[in-house]
């Protein structure tokens, strides 16, 4: 009875120790800590008065452990920080959103951002904004804001640029760095050392589907801060959109098959008429009544027909007199039988 108690009691402190171990979290330092901030610094160059100017630091978490942000302190007001994702798990992205208050400060302005991070431990890294509003240049409003849109169609937005300063001073000219957002300006008055523009922002049919943020560039004749940003966003919606864009099904065989949820949303009620991916046969069960959302999940067959690490174009059609298509990308790794 005792040997049977001796060895009952070593198996109970045998699992007691395999347990702890395998609790023991994954080993993080500081220095992996601060490696999670790809970007550490932005500078937003020269931005007007009252101009809506951001920045995104991106976080990607590669620590094997949940982090969470418990605050972030700034050095200055000039920069208002908003933490978007405060619990960001392991192996998931994160960001923080840096504001630069253009509408109450002025002038040559830089914070550091210092971000607590309380979980898996407690850490510190410092970020850095800087940059320099001009007194003289205002735009009303701080940005182009289009919002939400139908893709395939004209859209137009403008801005003013008031001015005061310089007798002399004047708009040469406006760029955009898209094929498919095309930029004009025109005077439209001036005196007593002030004068006032207007931008105009049109976004041609081309446009692709989603969101966007980017800016046009206003040239000036300064000569030692002739180019000020102002920033144009908007989110363009297509008739026919495909959730998720990116699909990874990783490594299979011929033969195999792997099953994946998709979401497929329109402006107007449809019915899924069929999903095609070249070496791929694809079967799915969706709705049969017409509805402007369908949520259903699909099985991709790999057929032999492409070998090797693929992205291939994944193709929704729907049903009716007018189908519409919509495109994602699906990425496999299919290897030999």
């Amino acid at each position: 009875m005792g040997r049977l108690s001796f060895v009952f009691s070593i198996m109970i402190r045998s699992h007691f120790i395999a347990f702890a171990i395998a609790a023991v979290p994954v080993c993080v330092s500081a220095e992996n800590i601060d490696a999670l901030f790809p970007v550490k610094k932005h500078d937003f160059g020269t931005v007007a008065v009252a101009s809506k100017t951001e920045f995104v630091f991106p976080i990607n978490n590669t620590t094997g452990n949940q982090i969470h942000i418990q605050t972030v302190r700034t050095s200055c007001g000039c920069t208002s920080p908003v933490v978007e994702t405060p619990y960001i798990a392991a192996g998931q992205s994160g960001t923080i959103l840096a504001r630069f208050n253009t509408d109450t400060f002025r002038g040559k302005r830089g914070a550091t951002l210092t971000v607590v991070i309380d979980q898996p431990f407690y850490s510190e890294v410092r970020l850095r904004i800087d940059g320099y509003i001009r007194q003289d240049m205002v735009f009303n409003p701080g940005s182009v804001e289009f919002g939400k849109l139908n893709q395939g169609e004209t859209h137009g937005k403008s801005a003013k640029i008031l001015y005061a300063g310089r007798d002399d001073w004047s708009v040469v000219e406006v760029l955009s760095n898209k094929p498919w957002m095309t930029v004009d300006f025109k005077q439209e008055s001036r005196g007593s050392q002030r004068a006032t523009y207007e931008i105009s922002v049109e976004l041609d049919p081309s446009a692709p589907a989603g969101y966007f943020q980017d800016e046009v560039i206003v040239i000036t004749n300064d000569r030692t801060m002739p180019r000020v940003p102002l920033r144009v966003s908007g989110e363009l919606q297509s008739d026919l959109s495909i959730s998720p864009q990116s699909i990874a099904i990783g490594s299979v065989k011929p033969g195999e098959s792997v099953q994946r949820q998709l979401v497929v949303r329109g402006r107007e009620p449809f019915t899924v008429d069929s999903i095609e991916v070249p070496g791929f046969d694809v079967t799915f069960k969706a709705s049969g009544d017409a509805k402007t959302t369908h949520i259903f999940a699909a099985t991709f067959t790999a057929n032999g027909e492409i070998d090797g690490l693929n992205s291939s174009p994944l193709t929704v059609t729907t049903s009716g007199s007018k189908p519409l298509t919509a495109t994602a990308s699906l990425t496999a790794q299919i290897r030999a039988n």
